[in-house]
């Protein structure tokens, strides 16, 4: 688009040019011949430094050989035009006087176009440059917080499948049939794992689907001592989330709901919508005589890089402590449109 407008103001100002030579008392064919040979060697000149300027850009220390070329090639376009235009009109004396005298206007109209073009390439070559320069910068930043988001993901399932062999193969003398239901639906999780794009965001009803798979594992884990009550507004069911966000707070209350204590825990999940966020808040009971409520282990601190990774906020995952209930909500904000 920007060569469109210089070609244009280059045919604009050639027109301009035909003009005032007529305007001066010389037919039509001198004034069409003189900015003819004129503007084309200023054309020529000009874009021959804009493919130059294409490839090699001085930078701001050098800025001061833009104008020196500026010189030299109006210098050169000025002599050039006079050169040719007497040899072709020597014989008329009057033109020939003001085709002298018209040398510096000719040098001075030469240097102001080839110095705007050149001006003009260098600026735009110069905001190119920095475009490309920050999308380059966006993409590394893209890939290293993607890299990131999938080495966090990574670390948090050697945990679970570990413990989850270690009780299929305390399973697998005993009850056997467990054993082999554990090992199905371990495969169902994994695979549905697998399957999960961070970048893809998935609805509410679909996590609660696959996290599921992972409550059907950890209740053959501890048996009748573990339930869970999932309360899900209609609302939010199909309100968005990243993939396989939900896993690790709830191994989290497990944890430290189940470990330290021998009696039965319910495990509450509650979601609802709000403001245009999705709020999800998961409860677990803790023993205050024997446990230490862990708001700040692995698998939280890896959801809250996750989500800062994802929204750049820092206040998306928080946690309260209200008598011997250890609660964590998370805040999705969901984007409009």
């Amino acid at each position: 688009m920007g060569l469109l407008y210089a070609l244009f103001f280059f045919l604009w100002w050639a027109v301009m040019h035909v003009l005032v030579i007529h305007r001066l008392g010389f037919n039509w064919y001198i004034a069409f011949t003189d900015s003819a040979i004129n503007n084309t060697l200023l054309l020529v000149l000009s874009f021959t430094m804009v493919l130059v300027l294409h490839y090699y850009r001085p930078g701001k220390s050098k800025s001061l050989m833009l104008f020196g070329w500026s010189v030299i090639l109006a210098m050169m376009c000025a002599w050039a035009s006079n050169f040719v235009l007497s040899k072709i009109y020597q014989a008329d004396s009057i033109y020939m006087a003001i085709l002298d005298k018209s040398f510096l206007i000719r040098f001075c109209i030469d240097f102001l176009m080839i110095g705007w073009v050149m001006l003009f390439s260098w600026i735009t070559s110069g905001m190119k440059n920095q475009q490309e320069s920050e999308a380059r910068k966006t993409d590394a930043e893209k890939l290293l917080r993607e890299a990131e988001l999938t080495g966090l993901r990574q670390q948090l399932q050697p945990h679970f499948l570990f413990n989850s062999l270690n009780s299929i193969s305390a399973l697998a003398g005993s009850r056997p049939e467990e054993a082999r239901k554990m090992i199905q639906q371990l495969s169902d999780f994994l695979r549905g794992t697998l399957k999960k794009d961070e970048q893809q965001m998935l609805s509410l009803h679909e996590e609660l689907k696959h996290l599921q798979l992972y409550l059907d594992i950890e209740k053959v884990r501890f048996g009748h001592r573990l339930s869970t009550e999932i309360n899900a507004e209609e609302q939010s069911l199909q309100m968005l989330l990243p993939p396989l966000l939900l896993q690790p707070i709830v191994e989290n209350a497990i944890k430290f709901g189940l470990y330290d204590t021998t009696g039965n825990v319910t495990i509450q999940i509650t979601t609802k919508a709000e403001n245009n966020n999705l709020v999800i808040s998961i409860t677990n009971p803790f023993d205050t005589e024997t446990a230490q409520p862990k708001g700040t282990g692995f698998g939280l601190k890896s959801v809250q890089r996750r989500l800062y990774l994802l929204f750049f906020r820092n206040d998306l995952l928080q946690t309260n402590i209200n008598q011997n209930l250890f609660t964590t909500t998370v805040i999705i904000p969901q984007k409009h449109g």
